[in-house]
Formats: C-alpha cells, structure tokens, sequence
C-alpha cells in the first residue's frame, strides 16, 4: 500500500457523495432540517432558526448555517443540503486516519481503521442525510483525537497543534450541538483522567487545566451566537437551547421533545449499532480488557466508547443516530482487534494467513460495492414510499389552478419539505374556527391536514395520499 492517503480520500468520497442527491427527502429529521435551512435562506436570518414560521431553537445552527450557505450557492436542491454532512463525514475519516499514525499505528492497520469507520451502516447513512449529527461526530472525533495527542506519554514535540485541534473540535460540536457538544467529549476526557491519575497515582493539574481552559476558549462562538439570540429573543429564547433543550431532554422534563426510550434501549440496539463490524468491536472490547493498565491507547478508545455509552444510556431522550459519535472508537477496537486475530492466524495457520490481504480486500470491496448499489438503487426506489414530492407537487398543482392551499396542525416533516421544495410559505392554521373561517371564505380554498376524524364537523375530502404509514388529505367545505 504505496499511497494509503489518495486510495483512502477516494474510497470515503465514493462512500459518500456517490449518488448523493439521487432521492429526495426522507424521514422526519431530514424534512425539518432541510426546511428549517431553506427558511434561513429565504429569510435571510441566520440568528434565529425558523420552523412553522416560529423559532426553533433545538440546537445551535452551525449546520442550519452550512446548509442554508449551500443552497444559496448551489440552489435548493437535495444534493446541497446533503453537503455539509458527507464534507464532516469525510474530513472525519481522513483526520481520524492522520491521527493513528500519528499515534504510531501501523500504515496498515490505521488504513484498515478508517475504511471500518466509513464502512460501519449507520455512519455510512448518517454522513449522507440532512442533519447535524455528522458535524456532531466531527467535533467529537476531533476534540478527543487532539486532547489524546496532547496527553498521551509517548507525545513527541509541541502539543499547540494539538490543543488547536481540540479547541475546533469543541468549537464545532457545540455550535453542532450545545450542551450535548460539550458533554460528549467532557465525559471520555474525564474519565480517562480519572482512570490515569488513579493507575499512577498521581495527580497531574495541568492535565485536567488545559482542556478546561481550551473549552472556555472554544465556548467563544457559541456565547457570541448566544449573544444576538439575546438580542433577538431574550433569556427565554437563551433558556430554551441551553436548559429546555438540554438538560431537559437529558432529564426527561421537557416531554414536548419526545423519543423517550427505556434504560436498556441501547443495549437492544448494540447488535445492529455498528454493523457489519459488531462482532469485533464487542470481541476487542472483552479482550483487551486485562491490558488497558499497561497499554493507555486501548484504554482512551475503550474509555471513549463506553463512557459516552453510559451517559447516553443514562439521558431519558434516545435515538439510535446518538451513537454516531461512539464509531470512531469502535473503529479502533474492531481494527485492533482483527490485528490480533491476524497475528494469530499467522502463527497457527500459516497456510490460510498467506490469502489475507486478498480477504480484506475482497471485504471491503464487496461492502463499498453494496453501499453504491443501495445509493444508486435502493434509496430511490425509496422515494416511492417515504418521498414528501407527490404531496407538495399536488398542493402546488392546485395553486396553479387559482386555489389557496394552507397547512392545518402541521407536523414537522411536512412542514419543513413544504417549505423546502415550494421554496414558500404555505399559511399555517392550528384552530378548527381558523380553518372553518378560510374554507368559507372562498370556493376552492383547501387545507392539507393528516387528521380529519378528529375534527367537530366533517369536510369534504378531495385527494387522499400517503408518506410512508402516514395519510393526507386535502379537503375543502
């Protein structure tokens, strides 16, 4: 392997940007993010993100701000808005490759390391989605992989670079995230320090300061952001991204927010949370448990993984895309792991251990060649179940026809990838006496709804079509 970084860039970036704009919209997050971004854009308010026309203050914008800057320049297309996410999952393996070696993993096994990552299912799908959490993961994977530089033992020379990349790091999975941002590399980096100065049984202040103080500085653009939000909304639009959405999320107090899941959620979700490489992730972690004391590189990566499990699993808000950020460690174990099993197998099975390079390769090819057949194939073929276009188009069908269609009690999704393909406001009703009032208005004014039933009095329904399991209607008086 004579060019392992070219080989790689070209690998990850098939993986990820090959038919990346081949389907449209599907699922919630990717309906409401990308709705939210084509609403900055439209409005051009990059302070305040806006759904239903209210703000929406979930998370920090940092990708709300890079999908709305690819719409503008590349237009409102489901490529752009997909952009963002595949770059992050990109610069994550290749950043994650460099710092291997710089921990002085062999060429190889740092190689092997970063395809794993790319090739796990659920990072592959998460970096090609509309979303935040790949730019999450970014920040995560760099903030960790530089603080482990610059504390590691075997550290040679000035560890600025280091702390630099760290403090980015931080910088963006706070603007990503939030307080979440913080807390998910705080949690490994206290642990692991805590684990180290109880082995050697000494106390290094400076190890604890430094990332303490770096975080204050990386703090900065999240507090300046903040700081127009204050200008805009108040303490209670501050309030509500750093306490309702955060702490009360992790609590299970704001209960508004939703995907509240039992204790064990993802302990039931560890068989699948990072195929196809599960079964050497979980094997890695058992055994090299008896030599995290002598070897502190499989300590940091074990720690990463399942301190950030614990907390997790501990938040009452749960979603399987959360672990994205546990991935590059289970990358590592999985790649260590596979390391040992090689050496073994050289040394009994001689014979066998000769046909391993073309074993690996046939792997990795076989699953690269399987994701670009799900991107080019499957996910389109999708669209004819999950995509939000039939709906839209129809609602912009009827206004051509001189009709006025409003949204009555919207969800998320359908408000966001009406917002996102009409490159419009649709007007939004939430009260029957509102949407009695429009539809007696005028014939041939409509509303979109999804539960008709539950009105008081009934309407006359014209067009029925679904997205996915769920059902609307466009109804009139």
């Amino acid at each position: 392997m004579t060019r392992p970084v070219p080989l790689l860039l070209l690998l990850v970036a098939v993986l990820f940007f090959f038919a990346l704009g081949s389907h449209e919209l599907q699922g919630s997050t990717e309906a409401r993010v990308a709705g939210i971004a084509m609403a900055m854009h439209l409005d051009n308010d990059w302070v305040i993100p806006r759904l239903f026309r209210e703000p929406f203050l979930e998370k920090p914008p940092l990708s709300l701000w890079l999908d709305a800057g690819a719409i503008r320049l590349f237009g409102g297309t489901t490529w752009a808005v997909r952009l963002a996410s595949a770059f992050a999952g990109l610069f994550s393996v290749m950043l994650f490759y460099a710092m291997l070696r710089k921990f002085g993993r062999p060429q190889t096994m740092a190689f092997c390391a970063a395809l794993i990552l790319a090739t796990m299912a659920s990072y592959w799908g998460n970096v090609r989605g509309v979303g935040e959490d790949s730019l999450l993961s970014l920040g995560v994977t760099a903030a960790l992989l530089g603080f482990y530089q610059a504390v590691r033992p075997e550290r040679e020379g000035s560890s600025v670079w280091a702390w630099a990349l760290f403090t980015v790091g931080m910088v963006i999975a706070t603007l990503s995230k939030g307080v979440l941002g913080l807390a998910m590399p705080g949690i490994v980096i206290f642990v692991y320090l805590a684990s180290t100065s109880v082995m050697d049984k000494r106390l290094r202040i400076g190890d604890w300061l430094k990332p303490a103080l770096f975080t204050m500085l990386a703090l900065v653009p999240l507090m300046i952001w903040l700081g127009f939000l204050f200008h805009r909304g108040g303490m209670q639009a501050v309030a509500e991204v750093l306490w309702t959405n955060s702490v009360g999320r992790f609590s299970g107090s704001f209960v508004e927010a939703g995907h509240y899941e039992p204790i064990y959620y993802y302990i039931a979700k560890l068989p699948e949370a990072f195929l196809p490489w599960n079964i050497l992730v979980y094997l890695g972690l058992w055994h090299f448990r008896k030599s995290l004391v002598r070897n502190r590189y499989r300590l940091f990566f074990s720690v990463w993984l399942l301190a950030q499990f614990t907390l997790l699993t501990l938040a009452s808000s749960k979603r399987t895309v959360y672990l994205m950020a546990l991935t590059p460690a289970a990358a590592v174990l999985a790649a260590e792991y596979a390391g040992v099993l090689l050496a073994w197998l050289k040394a009994n099975k001689p014979t066998l251990y000769r046909y391993h390079r073309g074993v690996i390769a046939g792997v990795f090819t076989l699953l690269i060649a399987s994701y670009m057949t799900a991107a080019f194939w499957f996910a389109p073929k999708a669209d004819l179940r999950e995509s939000f276009v039939p709906v839209i188009s129809q609602a912009k069908a009827y206004q051509t026809e001189g009709k006025e269609v409003v949204l009555f009690q919207p969800n998320e999704r359908i408000a966001g990838a009406s917002v996102f393909y009409l490159q419009a406001y649709l007007p939004i009703l939430q009260t029957e006496t509102q949407l009695r009032s429009f539809l007696e208005a005028k014939p041939g004014n409509m509303a979109l709804l999804d539960r008709p039933d539950d009105l008081a009095e009934k309407v006359h329904v014209i067009k029925q079509m679904a997205i996915g399991r769920q059902p609307y209607f466009f109804v009139e008086q």
